[in-house]
């Protein structure tokens, strides 16, 4: 792993492989790591041929934090944004996207295939609509076009995301209120059990916890809109792959996707809840790799 300048931050960044092939840059969700992309999923894009990028966003990870822009008031954030209101926050996912050109800027890179899950998705969706010329393909994994008509998250849901533990909780708490979390946003045709669930959570838990930057994450997709008049423009190959049983990101927010970019693909995964569980990495491996391969064999 390594710092780098992108877009005036200090990004860490992870890259497997040749860097003689085609690049494939793993844009993570919100919140979560560049530790959060597993290694046999990156393994297998390794193993394909490809070279493997992945970062901590802005405000995550050993990334840099935006401490000057204060903590977020999501309450208030919410209530407006339900409302229909505009959202004040201090970036936004263009700002984010633009880190992420930075990051291919820092690294040398011309163009790369894009795959983003959950929040990633949208960043993914912005770099191929405001930076077409570094993009040579979209893979949006669970995410969403920002359109308020789409159902929202399960109760349940949305008022886990809104508690946080004690600012002074210990590791075991904290392990404790996420693993809670992935149960109820986790994949019903794929379980993980409880143990590898802490094993995986305690890895990021350890590496940073960063509340702060996850509330101003939020703010930023509260703030961004909705991109699908612009998801119309985009050109290049796009997979969408959404699971059947996302309690957090409903199917619904998936098939949206395809349908408004021009000649998508669309995977639903039956039993696929939000998150990359460890029997789901061999689909989605498989279904990533086969949309890359048949852009390279057709370029």
């Amino acid at each position: 792993m390594a710092q780098f300048s992108a877009n005036g931050l200090q990004l860490e960044v992870e890259t497997m492989g040749d860097p003689g092939r085609p690049a494939v840059l793993l844009i993570m969700g919100l919140g979560m790591q560049l530790v959060a992309w597993p290694e046999e999923f990156c393994r297998a894009l390794v193993d394909a041929g490809y070279f493997v990028i992945r970062f901590d966003n802005r405000d995550i990870g050993l990334s840099e934090k935006i401490d000057s822009a204060g903590r977020a008031s999501i309450p208030w954030a919410t209530l407006r944004y339900f409302l229909r209101l505009p959202v004040a926050a201090p970036y936004t996912l263009e700002d984010m996207a633009q880190d992420t050109v930075g990051v291919l800027d820092a690294l040398g890179i011309e163009a790369a295939h894009i795959v983003g899950a959950s929040l990633g998705g949208m960043i993914a969706q912005l770099m191929l609509i405001a930076h077409p010329e570094r993009c040579l393909s979209l893979t949006s994994i669970m995410s969403s076009s920002g359109d308020r008509s789409l159902p929202t998250s399960s109760w349940k849901v949305t008022r886990m995301l809104m508690t946080r533990p004690a600012r002074d909780a210990s590791l075991d708490t904290l392990l404790d209120h996420y693993v809670e979390f992935f149960r109820l946003v986790g994949s019903p045709g794929f379980p993980t059990p409880e143990p590898a669930v802490r094993e995986r959570l305690s890895i990021g838990l350890r590496r940073c916890y960063y509340p702060a930057g996850v509330e101003r994450q939020l703010l930023a997709i509260a703030a961004s809109g909705d991109r699908s008049p612009a998801l119309k423009t985009i050109s290049k190959p796009a997979l969408i792959i959404h699971g059947s049983a996302d309690p957090f990101v409903r199917v619904a927010h998936g098939i949206d996707c395809a349908r408004k970019i021009p000649g998508a693909s669309l995977k639903i995964i039956p039993g696929m809840g939000h998150d990359l569980a460890p029997g789901l990495l061999p689909i989605l491996s498989e279904a990533v790799v086969a949309h890359l391969r048949t852009i390279r064999d057709t370029a």
